[in-house]
């Protein structure tokens, strides 16, 4: 496949399987119109229904979300999309109950509540994306494998950056195709979330949720309703809520789970919440191309210093990769006639020489002395967060395609991840067994 094919077929958002998924099924004709249920329709939520909003042949028909105000405004936003009103629910029993037709069900509520939702509507024969992480406890995201295999319906999990096109290239062409790094060496990750981001949620009373919908639903009140994520029993903290998409891509590039991990974690800033404000997790593996170490921190402190990435460190050159244009570079040494090559061939862009100005304000073109050689990817594989992983879910239920990321394949990647923590927690590091890993 040479540069331009790949490049078609990444932005398309569909196919590319590395691994055998599920089968897609039958019962959907290609370009039908896909009756879709959003649960949980909060910040996450809505950021998939605008992602949404750019694929064609998708029919919201029902929202369902705990919160009469969430859900009042996920009414009135589908409303303005599309000609029908959807009808709206507090409970998923309830709506699974009630409506008729449905073909898949997309879930973005509280990490705790993701495994109830999906085996209820995997059971219920729909099928499902789920947000990651895929639970906040490991037995919760066995079940979920173990809903999806029974019901041979489908479940993509919510790991975007296995459809992106910036890392699906970056994989199959520059990593593993060209092997333009040569042996990767180092990985590592940051993530950091400025102290003002980090601040308590907070709500008007008089839109509170009432207290005994609270109490049915798992919460013990508001300020916890809002600020789930800093509870233990009802999330996986910074590790899962920021760190999983990174340490997901760790063992997506390197083709193996993690043999061990150490961590340690910390509350340096807000010392009454259960989980902890600082992270810093490193994972041992023994990867086909050789051993590696990978460092993940999740960090408050000042916002994105550097940014949010990847960085995999080869001996040849290192890519920092990430979502966002703006935060990857590719640096590379060893031989500069091939990097330069590839430059020549379209795929790689060396970036623009920095410029300096003299002291009268002329501008002067600098160039710096190879090596190395500063590059960037090419442009056209820039695409909205989120929309090429739920083209390619939407694509997987009409047949077109297989599932970049199904739920026992997230799984395989998250397990090694819910055991962050504990080693946190007990400052001592974990090897991976069977009953670690296995479903």
């Amino acid at each position: 496949m040479d540069r331009r094919e790949f490049l078609n077929t990444a932005v398309a958002g569909a196919g590319l399987a590395l691994l055998p998924g599920a089968v897609p099924p039958a019962d959907i004709s290609a370009g039908s119109k896909l009756h879709i249920a959003l649960i949980g329709h909060g910040r996450q939520g809505d950021v998939l229904f605008d992602a949404m909003r750019n694929i064609a042949g998708l029919h919201f028909q029902a929202v369902c979300d705990i919160w009469d105000y969430n859900r009042n405004l996920a009414v009135g936003r589908v409303r303005s999309h599309q000609t029908h009103r959807p009808t709206g629910y507090a409970d998923v029993d309830e709506m699974l109950a009630a409506e008729k037709g449905l073909d898949a069900a997309i879930i973005a509520t509280p990490d705790f509540w993701h495994a109830p939702h999906t085996v209820k509507c995997l059971e219920a024969g729909l099928h499902v994306y789920c947000e990651k992480a895929m639970s906040n406890t490991l037995d919760g995201a066995r079940a979920m494998v173990r809903a999806a295999d029974a019901s041979g319906k489908l479940c993509q999990i919510g790991y975007q950056r296995r459809s992106n096109p910036r890392y699906r290239y970056t994989l199959e062409q520059l990593l593993n195709g060209k092997r333009i790094f040569g042996q990767i060496v180092n990985v590592s990750g940051q993530w950091n979330r400025s102290l003002a981001s980090s601040q308590e949620i907070q709500f008007r009373p008089n839109l509170a949720v009432k207290q005994d919908i609270l109490n049915r639903y798992g919460y013990r009140d508001m300020q916890q309703f809002m600020n789930w994520r800093h509870y233990r029993d009802l999330s996986g903290g910074l590790v899962l809520d920021l760190g999983s998409h990174q340490i997901d891509v760790y063992n997506w590039f390197l083709g193996v789970a993690p043999k061990s991990v150490c961590a340690f974690g910390s509350n340096n800033y807000f010392k009454q919440r259960e989980q902890f404000d600082n992270i810093m997790a490193v994972f041992d593996y023994d990867a086909p191309q050789g051993a590696v170490r990978a460092c993940e921190q999740v960090v408050t402190a000042s916002q994105g210093i550097g940014g949010y990435f990847e960085s995999f460190m080869g001996t040849e050159g290192t890519i920092n990769l990430s979502e966002q244009a703006a935060y990857t570079s590719i640096v590379g040494q060893g031989n500069l006639e091939a990097w330069a090559n590839l430059v020549r061939r379209g795929f790689l862009k060396e970036k623009a020489p920095p410029l300096i100005r003299r002291s009268n304000g002329e501008i002067i073109e600098s160039r710096p002395s190879p090596p190395p050689l500063d590059c960037e990817l090419p442009g056209e594989l820039n695409k909205p967060p989120h929309q090429a992983h739920l083209e390619n879910f939407f694509a997987a239920v009409r047949g077109e395609a297989t599932l970049n990321c199904d739920a026992r394949r997230a799984f395989a990647s998250e397990a090694p991840m819910h055991w962050v923590n504990p080693s946190a927690r007990t400052r001592q590091a974990i090897v991976f067994t069977k009953e670690h890993l296995g479903v």
